[in-house]
C-alpha cells in the first residue's frame, strides 16, 4: 500500500511538473506572438508573467530572457528611427534660424562654437549697457549684463521687472575674473557678468513670454544700483537665441539618443549572438 502511494505521489509531482512547464511555455508562445506583431508592450507584459509565476521552470526562462532582448533590440531600434525622423526637420529648422547670427569659435580657445545674434556682436555695441545673449552648438544658452561707465557697479546680478510688479533675477555670480569680468578703458569701467544654463533660465524665459508692447526694467544689482530698460533690438535678439537654442538642444538631444540606443542594440545584440552560440556548441536547438 506504500508503495502505490508513493508512485501515485511521483506521478502527481510529474504531471505537476509537466503541467507547469506546458503552462509556462504558452506564456512564452503568447509573447512570441506579440514580438512577431510588433506588440512589445504585450510581449514584454507576458515576459514578465512568465518570470512571476514560474520561477522554477528554468529552460523556459532562459528562452524568455532571449526574447526579452529582442523585444529591447526592437524598442531601441525603433527609437532611432523616430528620432532618425524628426532630426532632419530641427536641423533644417536650426539652419533656418541661424541666418540671423553670427558663428564664433577660437580655435585656440574654444572646443565649442557659439551663435551671436548680429545686432549683439561686441563690435557692434561698444560703449554702452545692455542684456546680451548667446548659444553655443549644443544649445546651452547664456545672459551676459554689460555696464559701461564712469563709476564702478561692482554688480553681480539683474532683475527683471514690468510695470504690473512682475519681477525675476539671475543667480548671483560673484566677482571671479572670468564669468563676473571687470576692467578699466580710458577711466571708463566695463562690467560683464555672464549666466549660464539655470543661472537665467527663469530670466530668459520672462523676457521670451512678457508681451512686447510691455517695457521691462533691467536693474544691476549686487553693488551700486542702476536701471535701464531692455532695448527692443536687444529683447529681439534675446528671443530669437531663446529660439535657437531649444532647436539646437533637440538636435542635441535626439543625437544622444540615436547614439545610446545604437550602444544598447550592439550590446543585446552580442549577448543574443553569444546565447546563440552556446546553445549551437551544446547542441542544443
Amino acid at each position: 500500500m506504500k508503495k502505490n502511494f508513493i508512485g501515485f505521489a511521483c506521478a502527481l509531482l510529474l504531471l505537476s511538473c509537466s503541467n507547469s512547464e506546458q503552462e509556462a511555455q504558452t506564456l512564452l508562445d503568447a509573447a512570441k506572438v506579440n514580438v512577431e506583431n510588433n506588440e512589445l508592450a504585450a510581449a514584454k507584459m507576458q515576459i514578465d508573467s512568465l518570470r512571476a509565476a514560474f520561477p522554477k521552470e528554468f529552460k523556459v526562462l532562459k528562452e524568455g530572457l532571449s526574447l526579452m532582448r529582442l523585444v529591447e533590440i526592437k524598442e531601441q531600434k525603433r527609437n532611432i528611427a523616430y528620432c532618425d525622423s524628426l532630426l532632419p526637420i530641427r536641423m533644417k529648422e536650426a539652419q533656418l534660424l541661424m541666418k540671423g547670427f553670427v558663428f564664433e569659435k577660437d580655435p585656440k580657445y574654444d572646443d565649442i562654437g557659439k551663435y551671436i545674434y548680429k545686432q549683439q556682436t561686441v563690435e557692434r555695441n561698444v560703449e554702452r549697457c545692455y542684456l546680451r545673449a548667446g548659444v553655443n552648438e549644443k544649445g546651452e544658452m547664456y545672459l551676459a549684463s554689460v555696464f559701461y561707465g564712469k563709476r564702478p557697479m561692482n554688480h553681480t546680478f539683474v532683475a527683471l521687472a514690468t510695470n504690473d510688479g512682475t519681477t525675476v533675477e539671475t543667480m548671483p555670480i560673484a566677482y571671479d575674473g572670468g564669468n563676473n569680468y571687470r576692467f578699466d578703458d580710458g577711466g571708463m569701467k566695463s562690467e560683464i557678468v555672464t549666466y549660464k544654463g539655470d543661472q537665467s533660465v527663469e530670466a530668459v524665459k520672462f523676457i521670451f513670454s512678457t508681451p512686447l508692447k510691455e517695457r521691462i526694467k533691467i536693474t544691476y544689482k549686487g553693488g551700486s544700483p542702476y536701471v535701464i530698460y531692455l532695448a527692443a533690438a536687444d529683447r529681439k535678439a534675446i528671443r530669437a537665441t531663446y529660439e535657437l537654442a531649444a532647436v539646437l538642444n533637440d538636435v542635441t538631444v535626439l543625437n544622444k539618443e540615436i547614439e545610446k540606443s545604437s550602444k544598447k542594440v550592439a550590446y543585446l545584440q552580442n549577448k543574443l549572438n553569444k546565447t546563440a552560440a552556446d546553445k549551437q556548441e551544446n547542441g542544443t536547438k
